[in-house]
């Protein structure tokens, strides 16, 4: 019985080195790709931005252009008025008459000189947005190429390593299911404490292969009996002895 028991917790510590191997791959591939793909994210996310930025002012140019339309037509129709109160001042029968129509042929006039005072207004702003739509477009331009060349270079690397990567995230979903839960929780806790991912790691010159710290010859024994799982008192990586990490090879 205790035969069968030695066994089981050896096969643990194998299957645990080679899912630590496998991962160690993964790491490599995905290290190939560095910052790329959130560098990507992040200008896919600023050009979404900038398009909606473009899209407001370019609204609000046309609300503008609009506004510039009207109070044209507002001259137009002043003009129009005035004319009309020109003709009409020739045909007037007395002074009071004379007067209502110079004071409407005098409306009219501080109508067309407002309506044009509102167009200068309103240009200048224009001009203002313009210039806000001219510096969006060269952003989006900037950033799409620089995008374009991000997606290049992530798209290059990709191909280079696609199938590589997918045969080791198969081979690492096949030894997953070959780790009990709780161990499979630990080791997955572990490796999110460590940036190089490493939690199971075999006693190298007397110390631990994580964090270099002196393994006692005691438990240097007790690890390689590989009779339970022994972790490192100072960094809680998972020990194992250097002949079964050798042993354990990942294709």
């Amino acid at each position: 019985m205790a035969a069968v028991k030695e066994f089981l917790v050896e096969e643990k510590l194998m299957t645990l080195v080679a899912l630590q191997k496998i991962d160690s791959k993964l790491d490599g591939i995905r290290v190939l790709k560095g910052e790329l793909p959130m560098e990507v994210a992040d200008l896919e996310d600023e050009i979404t931005g900038l398009t909606s930025r473009k899209t407001r002012v370019e609204e609000e140019i046309n609300g503008i252009n609009e506004f510039i339309a009207g109070k044209r037509k507002g001259i137009v129709d002043a003009e129009e008025l005035i004319k009309k109160y020109d003709k009409q001042s020739s045909n007037v029968k007395n002074s009071r008459e004379f007067d209502a129509i110079n004071k409407e042929i005098e409306m009219q006039r501080l109508e067309v000189a407002l309506c044009e005072k509102h167009i200068k207004d309103a240009t200048d702003e224009m001009m203002e947005k313009s210039r806000k739509l001219d510096t969006a477009n060269k952003a989006i331009a900037t950033k799409e190429a620089i995008l374009t060349t991000k997606k290049n270079e992530l798209e290059k690397i990709i191909a280079e390593t696609e199938k590589e990567e997918n045969h080791y995230i198969d081979l690492g979903n096949t030894a997953r299911t070959k780790v009990e839960g709780r161990l499979l929780a630990s080791y997955e806790r572990i490796r999110k404490n460590y940036r190089n991912g490493l939690a199971v790691v075999p006693v190298d010159r007397d110390a631990c292969g994580g964090c270099f710290n002196a393994v006692p010859p005691q438990r240097q024994s007790e690890i390689k009996q590989r009779k339970k799982i022994i972790v490192c008192e100072n960094c809680g990586r998972i020990l194992v002895d250097d002949d079964l990490n050798n042993v354990v090879a990942v294709q």
